[in-house]
């Protein structure tokens, strides 16, 4: 019988989900995570674009990708691929209401191809949260 690792899943290699609350109304959060700035620090700089269905993204450092999913206020998914791996991941970014002035962001990404990257994309994503926080 094969053991799993932690965060590897059935069928599609590993995840990962980081999330932190802010101090933000819902609306707040959701202008922060799409603004030009919090573009950049999730997307990586360079990839100037306009959340939106269909958009594709490239940043300085490598990492492309489209936008496949937009529900303002709720969520955005899309696939997130560094230059150098085979394949792209998909990424969520969900932003929870927790009252009126209360908001959880949260950053959760499959199909990464092994613990290493998890553990690599786990200390991003806690990174870019921590670079959101400090916008605030």
């Amino acid at each position: 019988m094969e053991t799993k690792q932690v965060g590897q899943t059935q069928t599609s290699g590993f995840q990962v989900g980081v999330r932190r609350t802010f101090p933000l109304a819902v609306e707040e959060a959701w202008a922060l995570i799409t603004s030009s700035v919090g573009t950049a620090i999730w997307l990586g700089e360079g990839a100037s674009v306009t959340v939106e269905k269909g958009e594709s993204f490239q940043s300085d450092e490598g990492i492309s990708g489209e936008f496949t999913t937009v529900n303002p206020l709720v969520n955005i998914r899309l696939t997130w691929k560094r230059g150098n791996w085979d394949k792209p991941s998909i990424l969520q970014i969900r932003t929870i209401s927790n009252g009126e002035h209360e908001t959880t962001i949260s950053f959760h990404q499959e199909k990464l191809a092994d613990p290493s990257i998890r553990e690599e994309m786990k200390a991003h994503w806690e990174e870019v949260l921590q670079r959101l926080m400090a916008m605030n």
